[in-house]
């Protein structure tokens, strides 16, 4: 008996992983996009120094939508969240929602932030650079908080406001709250060199 070998996997059985770029090339070993049907790891990468990279970028979406204390835990809350919002996306794009996600997060990852240095009792705030996986890290935490404030006490379900913070991220607009945080930390950085 033979066995049945997909010809491709899909994201949800829609969404294609193949042809999607990612355009910053300090970002290309942080954003996986290896293929999977459902982006569910179990926690496979927790033990691992930088494992999390490995981590689908679909998924690792979906665990900073389950930050604060209400929705620990309940993946497939976000799951469900993701999904509607991936479906939202293309009917308004017409593009591949994985692509937008990673336009997004390209746009929306700041280069540079500060840190505190303490020289005898005196805190100075210095710039530096951001390594690219804390890079990935606040962008997509960056959109997560801009759709759960987007549709904190309003009509507006969380899965349409992840979508359209996805796509103004993803047009590098400034009314995103991505890219207007981006700029903020970015600001911050320039005036504290």
């Amino acid at each position: 008996m033979s066995e049945v070998v997909p010809t491709e996997i899909r994201l949800f059985g829609k969404w294609d992983y193949m042809n999607i770029q990612v355009r910053d090339p300090s970002l290309k070993k942080y954003i996986c996009l290896r293929p999977h049907y459902v982006p569910h790891t179990s926690g496979r990468h927790e033990h691992r120094r930088f494992a999390k990279a490995e981590v689908p970028i679909v998924e690792r979406l979906m665990n900073k939508l389950m930050r604060p204390g209400r929705n620990t835990g309940k993946k497939h809350l976000a799951y469900n969240i993701v999904k509607l919002a991936l479906d939202i996306i293309h009917e308004r794009t017409g593009e591949n929602p994985i692509q937008v996600l990673v336009r997004a997060i390209e746009n929306s990852a700041p280069r540079e932030e500060t840190t505190r240095i303490m020289y005898g009792g005196i805190i100075y705030h210095v710039a530096v650079d951001v390594s690219p996986l804390r890079r990935v890290d606040l962008a997509l935490r960056f959109i997560t908080e801009g759709a759960r404030a987007a549709a904190f006490k309003s009509t507006k379900h969380i899965s349409e406001c992840l979508a359209e913070e996805i796509i103004l991220a993803a047009n590098n607009d400034s009314r995103s709250y991505a890219i207007s945080k981006k700029e903020e930390i970015e600001r911050i950085a320039l005036s504290s060199r």
